[in-house]
């Protein structure tokens, strides 16, 4: 009997084989593919293109794992066409390295064991009150926001909510937007269950990662929390979605298998007909259009858990003081922090830069380090004595010959956190120091680094954006802002949603212990709006006039964007692919089709990139015009296409 078996490769159609064992839909099977065996699923449709005339083979073996379901069938043939992406690779994302894990011995899962512990959480009235509005519903498709701003305990009330799903028998997963919040999570999450969760994300072992995916295919396992990849495992009874900081950009996935986790993570509870609950204290934009227009319920935290007060904000005007040569923290600064620290407090110094430099510049021949590959600065790490590429990972030491005569002298042109880092030991050479980014708190050691945080052994942090993500300080009570006029700047789509998000977050994680708290803006500009804007305790006010000046404009959420990337090595045949490109999409797509312009990193990893964008309805119809014409098109030899439906980024 024939069947159709789906492949996890670039192949957007199943190949047709033969078996001589009855086979159903969503089967994991072993079938030879070229000169190698590879895991494959019995999908729910054939190849359409019935002209070819080929050999068909046989399926090797059928494995002992519980079928694909059709739910997960239904939604990954959705992803595909949704993201514009193969069938295959849709797949691939379900899959561990291409491969499907058989059945385990039960030993294997007993440490996800699930028993829940009682517990003596009291619960506000208004906590209550959302919790009532969580568990609405619970039994079919609908999605609830749970907006709180931070630390008015919303992590507690959807564990209140994920609790209930659980004794009833079903799977919860939780998605988190980075990777670093995992282990603090992982130690809240089993204080107020009693169990461990699984946890998913690249930094998670493999052989654990099988021992993960079997779990779950075969219902041993009831809770992951997991980063954007976790979306797309084998649930067998998948229960409850919980998108945590539903509003965070790093749910957008922009290498490889394009796609944005949090709207993929509703669009699986639909096919699925479970509930989602999108977690945050500032929603994004597309997420407060569908509660204005009714499609998404919605429950608020105003108040912060035992009511704690909300830190309060102070402008430092930097035109009314004088900063030394290369120092960045004024005086009055200084001042404020050394207030904080005598009451014990911890001090922030937030700047949104990793390294030491973003610009290495020669003072002899003023010539800058630029990345080789890429288009772009290298910025200058000092801690590793290394120049880096944050886009390509390019390395280089500060060593290179004048033009003039000798070695180059370098200046360094603006700060990083590594140089605010310097500034803040020289003011306070008693204090112990730590640097808080995706450099320093993505490594094994910084579980320790976490610890020594919360138990106030660290007296003073400089971070990046990554601080703002969740994380809980209990003594962290004085937060400055070293450069906020650097953050409110830009062309960007998304900036003024992004700084709104960014600051309200940061804010939230000061005085979450019910201490005095004040979050300091250092600033040259005489217009304060922008700050008074994002500090605003309603951020309502703010999202509504954004989403006035959208529609006007028929921006997002109102219009949909695809952006088309083409990349080549060659320069002048990409630019003149690109135009082709254009002629031929207006000539046949009811949509504008804006460009080509070169992009703003216009060379990455040594390819030339130029962009398209497409504006049109909000409909499936358009990206299944643009599949179409895509698989007509034929470019050169050496030009790649990368689609990016509903970008975030536009670099």
């Amino acid at each position: 009997m024939k069947y159709p078996i789906l492949l996890p490769n670039i192949f957007d159609h199943p190949f047709t084989y033969e078996s001589d064992i009855i086979l159903n839909i969503g089967d994991f099977v072993i079938v030879p593919f070229g000169k190698s065996k590879i895991t494959g699923v019995v999908w729910d449709e054939f190849e359409k293109d019935d002209k070819k005339t080929f050999k068909i083979k046989k399926v090797l073996k059928k494995l002992e794992i519980l079928t694909l379901k059709k739910e997960t069938i239904n939604f990954l043939n959705w992803f595909s066409k949704y993201n514009l992406i193969p069938k295959g690779m849709a797949l691939k994302l379900s899959l561990l390295s291409n491969n499907a894990v058989e059945k385990l011995s039960d030993k294997k899962y007993d440490e996800y064991a699930t028993n829940i512990k009682d517990h003596s959480f009291e619960l506000s009235k208004d906590q209550k009150k959302s919790l009532k509005l969580m568990n609405k519903f619970s039994d079919k498709f609908r999605v609830h926001v749970l907006q709180g701003t931070t630390g008015s305990g919303k992590t507690i009330v959807y564990f209140e909510s994920l609790k209930d799903l659980i004794n009833r028998g079903f799977q919860g997963l939780i998605l988190l937007p980075e990777i670093g919040l995992t282990q603090q999570f992982e130690q809240k999450f089993y204080e107020f269950f009693g169990f461990k969760p699984a946890v998913w994300h690249s930094g998670v072992s493999k052989k654990k990662k099988e021992i993960i995916w079997s779990g779950i295919n075969e219902g041993k396992i009831n809770v992951i929390i997991g980063a954007r990849s976790s979306l797309f495992l084998p649930f067998k009874n998948l229960g409850l979605i919980i998108v945590d900081e539903e509003h965070d950009q790093s749910y957008k996935q922009d290498e490889g298998i394009i796609y944005n986790a949090r709207d993929m993570a509703i669009a699986r509870a639909s096919f699925e007909n479970i509930p989602i609950n999108l977690i945050t204290a500032v929603p994004s934009i597309e997420t407060y259009e569908n509660i204005k227009k009714g499609k998404y319920s919605v429950s608020k935290l105003n108040q912060r858990y035992q009511d704690a007060a909300f830190p309060n904000y102070e402008i430092i005007n930097l035109n009314n003081t004088k900063l030394e040569k290369q120092t960045w923290l004024s005086k009055e600064t200084i001042e404020k922090a050394n207030e904080h620290l005598k009451k014990n407090n911890q001090v922030l110094f937030f700047l949104n830069r990793r390294g030491f430099s973003p610009h290495v510049l020669c003072k002899k021949c003023f010539s800058a380090y630029n990345c080789p590959n890429c288009s772009i600065n290298l910025v200058y790490h000092k801690k590793k004595e290394t120049l880096l590429c944050h886009y390509c990972g390019f390395k280089s030491s500060l060593n290179r010959d004048c033009s003039k005569e000798g070695e180059c002298d370098f200046i360094f042109s603006g700060p990083g956190v590594e140089r605010i880092s310097e500034e803040v030991k020289k003011n306070f050479p008693n204090k112990k120091v730590e640097i808080f980014s995706s450099d320093t708190m993505n490594k094994k050691n910084s579980s320790d680094t976490l610890n020594k945080i919360i138990n106030n052994e660290i007296e003073i942090l400089v971070g990046t954006q990554l601080i703002s993500k969740g994380f809980h300080f209990p003594n962290l009570n004085c937060i400055i802002v070293v450069d906020i006029d650097l953050t409110t700047q830009g062309h960007d789509l998304r900036a003024a949603e992004k700084s709104l998000q960014l600051y309200h977050q940061l804010s939230g994680r000061a005085g979450r212990t019910g201490k005095p708290a004040t979050v300091y803006f250092q600033t040259y500009s005489k217009n304060t709006k922008i700050i008074s804007e994002i500090t605003n305790s309603n951020p309502d006010i703010f999202l509504d006039r954004e989403l006035e000046i959208r529609k006007k404009n028929k921006l997002p959420p109102f219009e949909r964007f695809i952006s088309l990337i083409l990349t080549g090595e060659n320069e002048q045949k990409l630019k003149k692919d690109a135009f082709y490109f254009k002629t031929f999409l207006e000539e046949k797509i009811n949509a504008r089709v804006l460009g080509p312009v070169s992009a703003p990193i216009f060379r990455l990893k040594r390819k030339f990139r130029i962009r398209l964008l497409i504006r049109g309805s909000k409909s499936l119809k358009l990206q299944n015009s643009i599949s179409e014409l895509i698989a007509k098109y034929k470019f050169s030899n050496g030009i790649k296409l990368t689609v990016d439906v509903d970008p975030i980024n536009f670099n």
